[in-house]
């Protein structure tokens, strides 16, 4: 055992004279220069946008580059960015979209050839289309005609203006011949957005500097770094001693932590994320053919109403999220976003209520045994569901013991089974071997793409390759309102539609949200002197859709060059490091896609 520390001691040395030299290299600011330094416990997957999946190089990527549209700093609706205007044709399957003139870091001119040249290479090249293929999936064809892009649709498509893909300089990536193996580590960047990358060190930082050339005016700050972490407490215990400015997606209990420091300004306000819970209803793959062990109990709809009426979400909210969270009356799309919410009223609102569900299962046949657990109505098997979730992550562990004694109260046994991201990823999303698990999504302002991985399309294919479901859900209703909502060009009507897609998965339960977890950051009063939220009336900072709030963000200036201000700077980076050596792997925050994780995950 001793001889064990040892080891451990002396890997940590090793790691914490790595993590001086890069930390020395992320911070060494010239006098007077305006510097914001953000936290984040998760690192880069890649520096490459075609590839990166991961919510922190999203949201790096989103600073560095345009996009056709941004959405509006105060009503999320799309907005002009490097598209000026648009237009479509009367059949919806044409849209002309109009460059801007505007210039690409380099000095070269941004053109319509460089967005065409962005969506092609997704539509011809496999690899190029990792991190936003279906955004391309419905495209005919993309042509160029000096600042006019022309798209020619498949089928009407009404999220054509919330097209996530970031527009990359022709001159500068055409040359790329192997795109899934291009890491894009070439500085500095050529960029459209607000910030040039000109660093990156892996799992250690990025450093971006101001575009002078962005169309909008150069930010008001000279720098601007993400200081990856390898764990929470290591990140919280970087914001409170000034080695990070900003640190946001945190949990109730890290925001506990802060709330009451003077130093540090707590940022809590509704949040863009559902949490709720995956169940197992039949998963199958595309070809309808059965996949995975789920309990047959749950392919009845009567068992999963039971289930929903047997959670008292308000007590999850009080004891699990400590007050900072909303019970979950609607589905899986968050009230922040006001237009598109939908909220269960009359009978058909799902309240705590576990007289109704053992009713429910009583009349349907479930009856309970001796021991107090229900069996099957063929008395089979009994009603013993695994729940699912992340492995070392307390919050989901509370939430389990919960919903453990919330189900005792109906009959149902409930047992946690632990995973790691990658484990849980594939056996809840591929290989349907799960009863119920934990999941959450992150939802843009515009919500088809959560509505979207609830298809049938979404289900893996026969040889198990990932769709990207979230459900396995397959539902004629939901498919039909999905594709009159796909080509409803009025935006009334079509919220509409939208709403009757939540009602119908709140309605079916193969997901039951559970409650909407508020936004929870906070950044350094010493440093950070104004920053603009999105929306801007009580918004999000870090986890907002959009680059606003670091367009916006101003920070005071250290006096000189490796002034105090500044020197406890390396601290951050090696308590992030040094972190992974004493909490023994306690927080692994790879994520991949945008679900089922336990911070946060991709937009």
């Amino acid at each position: 055992m001793r001889k064990w520390f040892a080891r451990l001691a002396a890997l940590g040395v090793a790691l914490l004279v790595a993590g001086q030299g890069t930390a020395a290299l992320a911070q060494d600011p010239a006098a007077g220069k305006k510097i914001v330094r953000v936290g984040a416990t998760q690192s880069m997957d890649s520096m490459n946008p075609f590839l990166a999946v991961r919510l922190v190089s999203t949201s790096i990527h989103r600073w560095m580059y345009g996009y056709l549209t941004v959405p509006d700093s105060k009503t999320l609706q799309p907005s002009p960015d490097l598209a000026e205007t648009w237009t479509t044709s009367e059949d919806g399957l044409t849209w002309t979209f109009k460059i801007r003139t505007a210039k690409w870091s380099d000095g070269q001119p941004i053109t319509a050839e460089d967005a065409a040249w962005t969506f092609n290479k997704m539509m011809t090249d496999e690899a190029a289309k990792t991190a936003n293929g279906p955004a391309v999936e419905n495209f005919e064809t993309v042509t160029a005609n000096g600042q006019d892009l022309v798209i020619k649709l498949k089928s009407p498509q009404a999220s054509m203006l919330d097209n996530p893909v970031p527009i990359m300089p022709k001159h500068a990536w055409e040359s790329v011949t192997d795109m899934a193996n291009y890491d894009a580590e070439k500085y500095p960047t050529v960029s459209s957005g607000p910030y040039i990358a000109v660093e990156h060190k892996k799992d250690n930082y990025v450093k971006l500097q101001a575009n002078p050339t962005y169309w909008r005016g150069k930010p008001k700050i000279d720098e601007l770094q993400v200081v990856f972490y390898d764990n929470p407490q290591a990140a919280i215990a970087g914001l409170q001693k000034g080695d990070i400015d900003l640190l946001g997606r945190m949990t109730p209990q890290e925001f506990d932590a802060i709330k009451n420091d003077p130093a540090i300004e707590p940022w809590n306000t509704q949040g863009r994320r559902a949490a709720y819970l995956q169940v197992n209803h039949g998963a199958t793959t595309t070809d309808d053919k059965p996949v995975g062990d789920g309990h047959p109990a749950l392919k009845d709809v009567k068992v999963r109403q039971a289930l929903h009426y047997a959670i008292d979400k308000q007590k999850l909210v009080d004891e699990v999220q400590n007050g900072l969270a909303k019970p979950a009356d609607g589905s899986i799309v968050p009230p922040m976003y006001k237009e598109f919410f939908w909220e269960a009223a009359g009978e058909e609102k799902v309240g705590y209520d576990p007289a109704k569900a053992n009713q429910l299962l009583d009349d349907a046949g479930y009856k309970k045994g001796s021991d107090g657990v229900r069996t099957m109505p063929d008395g089979d098997r009994k009603l013993e569901f695994r729940f699912t979730i992340h492995t070392e992550t307390p919050i989901e562990d509370k939430l389990a013991e919960y919903l453990t004694a919330f189900f005792k109260e109906v009959g149902i046994t409930l047992s946690t089974v632990k995973l790691d991201s990658s484990k849980f990823t594939e056996e809840t999303g591929v290989t349907g071997n799960f009863d119920i698990a934990i999941s959450g999504w992150s939802v843009n302002p515009d919500p088809e793409e959560v509505m979207a991985t609830h298809l049938c399309s979404r289900r893996p294919a026969p040889g198990g390759e990932g769709g990207g479901t979230e459900s396995f859900f397959c539902d004629d209703t939901f498919e039909k309102l999905y594709q009159d909502q796909l080509k409803e060009l009025d935006r009334t009507k079509r919220v509409d539609l939208l709403k009757q897609m939540q009602e119908r998965l709140y309605t079916q339960a193969p997901v039951i949200a559970i409650y909407y977890p508020n936004d929870l950051e906070g950044y350094r009063k010493d440093k950070i002197t104004s920053i603009t939220p999105i929306p801007e009336d009580k918004g999000l900072l870090y986890g907002g859709s959009g680059y606003w709030p670091f367009y916006t963000v101003d920070a005071k200036a250290p006096a000189a060059a490796g002034a105090t201000a500044e020197s406890g700077s390396n601290t951050g980076l090696i308590a992030g490091i040094v972190g992974a050596v004493i909490v023994v792997g306690a927080a692994a925050f790879f994520l991949t896609r945008r679900r089922k994780s336990t911070a946060d995950e991709r937009e």
